[in-house]
């Protein structure tokens, strides 16, 4: 079995890692296009009519593209699964119907918030079909991955991210800032049309499902799913105020500072969670039932991303000063202790990780909302108080703090709440990985050149090859 799970989540993340680092690339070349045809003026339109959009669509979907993949996952007979899809393809309609309405019936509103007055209100109400074009591309997507459709997932998330690039840049060119609303339209409609052209098909319920017993049955992921949309804003809301205590307190330039570190550590570094998790929570959800088989995938997942991790990190302390020049320039410099010190935290993020899974896989939304705000509590706190001591690299640590107290509590919830365990290997796993982590970051924050940080590289090297060993005796088992 280990082999079989193995070679899925090795797959899974490549796939995956290939869909996030196209569509990044297309995110940059987008933004530096839109940039040098539409000025500021565009680039500003463009952060405030997405801003909304998210804002709304965060709203009116209520978690659903998350929470459904549970219940779909979950099922065991063909005619559960056939209704269960049925289900959250209609609730993608009505919860796209339900926000395009919300969308337009704000727009006044946002208006008037955001411009002083009404001359935007056309524009944001066009934007009410992007909140539409985007449940049901979200309801097709969650079906996909409850289904284990993985292939197809990506090959959506890859045409939709092409069809949109294609069709929008045309728009910044002939049409530069009148372009904003109708471009931020036309990419919803291809990520849709390309879902829809890849989803599912054949999966039908074999009987008539009536109206109230569709409402009824998604009671199930909508009630997780508000829990879920519930934690999701209180974190928003909570790095919000960080970033405006920090900009009160050290200015925008170290404002600037701190969102590319925590871009580059998040959205790099990060991009192996995400690849990971399209295949691990379904995996999860599918044996929620069984304590014995979620503390097997538990410990295999663990003991999996450990090890992957472990050259990523090593890399990453050994390259980020030339990493930030690369991905913004010298002026970012300040950020590299912040970036290093961070990758502790990353490694404690991995434990945190495959435990917390394991709480959405049950459908525990209190469990899910509490930890996850309370740590949005614990991460704010450690931002103040370790940026007051040391500054942006104590960002750093107030990063590796604070997924180190998320893990604590995840674990709490994982040991008590459900009795499961974490077998000795992976426990020495994660020592193993943290302690070369800090030792790397040790040695290079006390080294008096940049350069000389390269001395570092044959860590993640051996890294790498410790790696592909254990990967390939892994695949022979």
């Amino acid at each position: 079995m280990s082999a079989t799970v193995s070679a899925k989540v090795l797959k899974a993340m490549g796939m995956f890692g290939g869909v996030r680092m196209l569509q990044i690339l297309f995110g940059v070349i987008r933004t530096k296009l839109i940039a040098v045809w539409l000025g500021p003026a565009g680039v500003g339109l463009f952060g405030i009519f997405n801003g909304a959009v998210d804002t709304v669509k965060t709203l009116a979907q209520l978690g659903m593209r998350s929470s459904s993949v549970r219940d779909i996952a979950g099922q065991t007979s063909p005619s559960a699964i056939a209704m269960t899809v049925t289900v959250v393809r209609r609730w993608g309609w009505l919860l796209g119907v339900t926000g395009a309405v919300l969308m337009a019936a704000c727009a006044p509103l946002l208006s008037r918030l955001t411009f002083g007055d009404s001359s935007m209100t056309l524009h944001y109400m066009a934007l009410a079909a992007v909140i539409f074009f985007l449940s049901i591309a979200s309801a097709e997507e969650a079906v996909m991955q409850g289904l284990g459709a993985l292939s197809r997932l990506a090959r959506a998330s890859v045409w939709g991210a092409v069809a949109g690039f294609v069709v929008s840049v045309p728009m910044y060119y002939f049409w530069g800032v009148a372009s904003v609303v109708p471009s931020i339209i036309a990419y919803s409609l291809a990520t849709c049309i390309a879902t829809y052209i890849y989803r599912v098909r054949g999966v039908r319920a074999q009987r008539p499902i009536g109206v109230g017993e569709t409402l009824s049955a998604g009671k199930r992921f909508i009630i997780l799913g508000l829990y879920m949309t519930t934690a999701d804003f209180v974190a928003q809301a909570l790095s919000y105020v960080f970033v405006a205590w920090l900009n009160n307190r050290g200015g925008d330039t170290e404002v600037g500072f701190y969102q590319a570190g925590y871009t580059m550590v998040n959205r790099y570094v990060g991009l192996i969670f995400t690849a990971l998790a399209t295949e691990y929570y379904p995996r999860l959800s599918r044996v929620a039932a069984s304590g014995r088989r979620l503390s097997v995938f538990v410990a295999h997942e663990m003991g999996l991303i450990l090890m992957l991790l472990l050259p990523a990190v090593t890399f990453f302390v050994t390259l980020a000063p030339w990493l930030v020049r690369i991905l913004y320039d010298s002026r970012f410099e300040a950020a590299v202790p912040f970036i290093t010190i961070a990758m502790t935290g990353i490694v404690m993020r991995g434990v945190s990780y495959c435990m917390s899974y394991v709480i959405l896989a049950k459908g525990d939304g209190l469990a899910f909302l509490l930890t996850e705000s309370l740590s949005a509590v614990a991460g704010l706190g450690l931002n103040i108080g370790c940026y007051s001591v040391w500054g942006i690299g104590g960002l750093g640590v107030a990063y590796g703090l604070w997924f180190l107290l998320y893990a604590v509590i995840v674990g709490y919830v994982y040991y008590v709440r459900y009795g499961l365990t974490l077998p000795a290997s992976s426990v020495r796993m994660a020592m193993l990985t943290f302690s070369i982590t800090l030792a790397c970051i040790v040695v290079a924050q006390s080294m008096p050149s940049v350069s000389l940080r390269l001395l570092l590289l044959p860590v993640p090297l051996i890294a790498s090859v410790f790696v592909v060993r254990n990967l390939r005796k892994r695949l022979r088992r």
